[in-house]
């Protein structure tokens, strides 16, 4: 910054007002200064200037698994809403379990982070401790860890899976299989709680083997749907509680010669970029990614500039999406 000052001609505190845009300073010799940063490539501490101002303008977000095409494409909303607001981001991959994400949660906190996004994917006792005792503000979205008071935004996974399975028996299905993730993890107990709610008020029969958990990828569909295809008798219609697997699924539907709606009708979940391109486009659950990200950040970014408001809880509405996996059983051949 001293170097910089010389070369332009000024004091050092017309630099830093400059950088800072803290004090106005002439166009004359703000087009100068930043005319001189440019050509010595010089680039201010964002450290220093947290020490001094207590503030980074980076926000932490963590995440289960960012390779899963729904968390890129709500991370990539996430970014976008935090940009335009002058805000950073630092971006956590928790995948593999909880003392992963703790360490995560630990060295977010050490990089002076003005907040944290967090999208959990479990809970132990020493990332319990890290979220009690933190002073940055904190929003939770997907879910809220039991006990943590901050804000959540929500986008009703129950709902979601019930309005799923509706659609499939309004169109006459009554042999529903359900193709879930790992059953400790709270998106699939939501997502496969909404499937159970409407077969129950249905009063349709569900045997034990027609909920089928694999990993939430596409060879974790892949798998599932091989299984259930197998037996003497298959189902008319599946709900899966994941585009990764439903896209799994179709691939060993087609292996298998089983034609997609005429002889299955499949409902996927999360309304992924791949999902109008399937073969056939496939009917999803879309929930919110937008919508929630906006919000998720507006809340965090009214938080760490001092809002004192209640806690806010918001849960947003997921939308159907239908397209052409999806067909009354009288199609069936």
């Amino acid at each position: 910054m001293k170097q910089v000052a010389e070369r332009a001609g000024v004091s050092i505190s017309t630099v830093s007002h400059v950088i800072n845009k803290t004090r106005v300073v002439s166009d004359d010799v703000r087009q100068r200064v930043l005319g001189i940063i440019d050509e010595m490539h010089y680039i201010p501490s964002a450290v220093a200037r947290s020490l001094k101002n207590d503030k980074t303008h980076t926000i932490g977000v963590l995440v289960p698994n960012s390779s899963n095409p729904y968390f890129a494409e709500l991370i990539s909303w996430i970014e976008d809403a935090a940009f335009e607001l002058g805000y950073n981001i630092i971006l956590c991959n928790a995948h593999g379990g909880a003392q992963k994400q703790a360490a995560y949660l630990r060295l977010l906190m050490e990089k002076r982070i003005d907040g944290l996004l967090l999208v959990a994917s479990g809970a132990d006792d020493e990332q319990d401790q890290l979220l009690r005792h933190e002073a940055v503000p904190i929003v939770q979205l997907e879910r809220g860890l039991p006990g943590l008071e901050a804000d959540l935004v929500l986008a009703g996974q129950e709902e979601g899976g019930y309005e799923a399975t509706r659609h499939l028996i309004e169109l006459g299905h009554r042999d529903i299989a359900c193709v879930s993730g790992p059953a400790d993890l709270p998106r699939t107990r939501e997502r496969v709680g909404g499937f159970l709610r409407a077969m129950a008020e249905a009063g349709l029969a569900l045997p034990p083997d027609h909920v089928v958990q694999e990993e939430f990828t596409s060879a974790g569909g892949h798998a599932a749907f091989t299984r259930l295809l197998a037996w003497p008798r298959r189902p008319t219609a599946v709900f899966v509680t994941s585009d990764l697997m439903a896209l799994g699924g179709l691939c060993a539907a087609g292996a298998a010669g089983v034609r997609v709606p005429a002889q299955l009708s499949v409902v996927g979940y999360d309304d992924i970029a791949g999902a109008p391109y399937a073969l056939p486009p496939l009917t999803t659950v879309a929930p919110p990614k937008r919508d929630m990200a906006r919000l998720a950040i507006d809340l965090l970014i009214d938080r760490i500039r001092g809002a004192h408001v209640p806690l806010r809880s918001t849960a947003l509405a997921s939308t159907l999406v239908v397209r052409a996996s999806t067909a009354p059983p009288s199609a069936h051949l």
